[in-house]
């Protein structure tokens, strides 16, 4: 269990430098707090943004939204979204945005093709179970559980070997070797991000212990904890697909996964088919 108190969010606040949460977020958040929202005006604000809107319009349309036409209008875009839906990509965009500019020690767009990767594959899994828990949501963690990374990999100089080390090792997680390189993990730091930026409480949790190999040790089913799963099965599924090889979690987890989200072993391996035409187009 990790444990984060004041001092340590202080200190993360003094040492890494963590982009402000975006105006426009707080533009549609108080569009959605009013006595009676309007969408239209979600997109009306939203439209004039040509490069947000159309990176709504490549997401919505992609094949993990599974939509039997194609949407051509950002409006449009809203109405079908719907208010939690339509915020969450664009909290997901704008967050690739404010790390656009700056020196990382790591490839930034590899690391950004593998996190929407990740979220558009927690999106088809979430098909699955979407009576139990918010659709949405789902896409928000896929893209935001690693965003502690690239705070760090503008910190540190080296920070590429830690992370190839990492997926490479068995025995030890990326927080671990984390800790005992720096002090401080990308968990921490992610969840500092996603709680400055006004995510969810649960979701922040999930951030803070997407790497805690204890968290399914009592399985009870809840919300957090398929959530937890949904997002383990995606990294592993991801994992496979660029290296051929299970994420270094996996192992110890699956069983537990599996029981959480009700698969069977065939279940699992026919939807991960699914999800190699669908999102990888194989």
């Amino acid at each position: 269990m990790i444990v984060v108190n004041d001092e340590i969010l202080s200190n993360i606040n003094k040492t890494f430098v963590i982009p402000p949460r975006p105006d426009l977020l707080t533009e549609l958040k108080d569009i959605m707090s009013e006595k009676d929202p309007s969408l239209m005006d979600m997109g009306n604000v939203i439209a004039k943004d040509v490069g947000l809107s159309a990176a709504i319009l490549k997401l919505i349309n992609s094949p993990a939204y599974g939509l039997a036409r194609t949407v051509s209008d950002i409006k449009q875009a809203v109405m079908f979204l719907g208010f939690d839906g339509i915020y969450t990509l664009v909290q997901g965009i704008k967050l690739k945005e404010a790390f656009a500019v700056g020196k990382r020690s790591i490839n930034l767009d590899r690391f950004w093709d593998t996190a929407e990767e990740i979220a558009q594959v927690a999106l088809v899994i979430g098909g699955e179970v979407k009576s139990k828990v918010p659709v949405e949501n789902l896409y928000t963690i896929g893209l935001f559980h690693d965003c502690g990374i690239p705070v760090m990999a503008a910190k540190y100089d080296d920070y590429i070997k830690v992370l190839t080390e990492s997926n490479k090792n068995y025995e030890r997680t990326l927080v671990n070797i984390e800790e005992a390189t720096y002090n401080t993990n990308h968990a921490i730091i992610g969840y500092y991000l996603g709680s400055s930026w006004h995510l969810p409480k649960d979701i922040c949790q999930l951030i803070l212990r997407h790497h805690d190999l204890n968290f399914l040790d009592k399985i009870e089913g809840d919300i957090e904890q398929i959530n937890y799963s949904v997002l383990k099965m995606a990294e592993n599924i991801v994992h496979v697909e660029r290296r051929h090889i299970a994420a270094p979690d996996w192992p110890m987890l699956k069983d537990a996964v599996l029981d959480t989200l009700g698969f069977t072993d065939d279940i699992y391996n026919d939807l991960k088919e699914d999800i190699t035409e669908l999102v990888f187009g194989r």
